[in-house]
Parts: C-alpha cells; structure tokens; sequence
C-alpha cells in the first residue's frame, strides 16, 4: 500500500525547532559532503541563507558566533569545519546555570520596602537638626503615599512618626502636635492642586476670552462688507 502522507511523529526529532526541518535537513546534508572545503563552504551559505529566511536569526545577526553554535548543536556536535570561530563544547548543553542568590536583607516594614529603611538611615547622618528634620518630613510623605498605594484605608500620622523614630532608632523625631496643626505629611500634594488648579483655570478662561474676541471681531468686519 503506498503511503500518501508522512506523519511528524514517524520524522526524524528537530534539534532546534525555531530554524524549522528544511533547515535541520541541510544541515544533516552538509554532514554528508567529503570534502572540508566545500562542506565549510556549505555551511557558509547556510549561515547567510538562516539569516534571511529565520526570524531568530535577525537577533542572532549582533552575535555571529551564536548562529555557527546553533549549526553545531543542529549537527549534533559531529561537523568537521573551518570554522570562524572557536568549536563550542557539548557539555554547554548540559551545564547548568550557576544560582542567582536571593538578598537575604530583613525588611523591617515591609509595606514601606527596602529604600525607605535606606532613606532613614542617610537622614540620620546630617548633622544639621533643620536638615534632618526637613528630611523626615519628606520620607513621612514618602511613606504615607507607598503605604496608601497598596491599602485602602489611610495610614494616621502617629503612625508615620513612630514609624520614622523606630527605623532611626530614636535618631529622627517629629512633634506630633506639629505634623498634625500644619498638615506637614499632605502638604507637598496640596501645593500641587493649588499651584496647578488655578492656573490651568486662568489658562482656559483667557484662552475663551481670546476666541470670543476674535469671534466678535470677524462677525463685525463681516457685517460692516455687507452694508
């Protein structure tokens, strides 16, 4: 009985399946080939054919080595070419990626994260109690904005300043009574709308005015060429 079709599973397995199995049959084709000139001459028109007809190979083009790699590893290791660069090892196949290590850094408030507690620990080093002051003022607002981008409700600001006394371990203080009477943790965002608000406000109005202007101006040129 003869076979009308031929089945993927019946095929010989793909090495690298992004250059596809034409690509895989050439490659076991160059194998074939006696003699080393033309085998490597083979293989270097391989290359720069891969170059036009793979979509992998057009972020391989910076790196030319990876594409001679990959025709090895399609060649099962068994090419005997003049190769441009040096032969690469089977066993890269099988090494196995060295671990990456986790930081191990103990996060005291970990809704605050990592750079507040860094933040901190710079503002303890001024020596200027006005400069450490306006310093701690500026990381309870950092604080109070990072822990209301993951929770709902609003952290208070006793909170907040005993928070900074904890992380300076005494080092940073705040007078509650102060931070409460002058807002000092929301007042960065209040300047914003107000310097902002208006403005924009003034903006428009003036850029209406503008046109109803204009607007008045054509409609009475254009009577006065009617009369």
């Amino acid at each position: 009985m003869k076979t009308i079709g031929e089945y993927n599973t019946s095929r010989e397995a793909i090495i690298l399946k992004e250059y596809g199995r034409n690509v895989q049959k050439l490659v076991n084709y160059i194998r074939t080939i006696p003699d080393k000139e033309k085998r490597t001459q083979m293989a270097t028109t391989l290359i720069e054919l891969i170059k036009q007809l793979a979509p992998v190979a057009k972020e391989a083009q910076e790196n030319p080595q990876r594409m001679w790699d990959d025709l090895y590893i399609m060649a099962d290791f068994n090419l005997d070419v003049n190769n441009p660069f040096s032969t690469p090892d089977r066993t890269i196949l099988f090494k196995k990626p060295r671990k990456m290590e986790y930081p191990q850094n103990d996060v005291r408030f970990r809704h605050y994260g990592k750079n507040i507690e860094q933040l901190v620990l710079e503002a303890t080093k001024k020596e200027d109690p006005k400069e450490r002051e306006e310093a701690a003022i500026y990381i309870g607002k950092l604080m109070k904005t990072f822990y209301s981008a993951w929770n709902k409700e609003t952290l208070d600001d006793s909170v907040i300043v005993k928070d900074i006394s904890t992380l300076s371990k005494g080092k940073l203080s705040l007078s509650l009574d102060k931070v409460r009477e002058e807002n000092l943790f929301e007042k960065l965002y209040r300047e914003q709308r107000k310097s902002t608000g208006p403005q924009q406000g003034n903006e428009k109005r003036d850029n209406r005015n503008s046109r109803n202007r204009s607007f008045k101006k054509n409609r009475h040129q254009h009577r006065r060429r009617e009369q």
